[in-house]
């Protein structure tokens, strides 16, 4: 049986947008791929461990706040 695995790199989340991530990630690939069993992986990180276009995302998210 082939289970496809999604691994999800991304900031903290709360349980509930963890739940409806898993939920609609899940959904999708089961509809493209027609398969049934889906494994997705939330891997979570801190702002300060995560660099986009040079910075560091907590750096970048701290202007945004001004």
């Amino acid at each position: 049986m082939v289970m496809p695995t999604i691994i999800i790199e991304g900031l903290k989340a709360d349980v509930e947008t963890k739940r409806e991530l898993v939920r609609r990630i899940t959904e999708v690939v089961r509809k493209i791929y027609k398969v049934h069993h889906v494994s997705v992986v939330i891997h979570e990180n801190e702002p300060e461990n995560v660099g986009v276009d040079g910075e560091l995302l907590a750096d970048i998210i701290a202007k945004r706040r001004g």
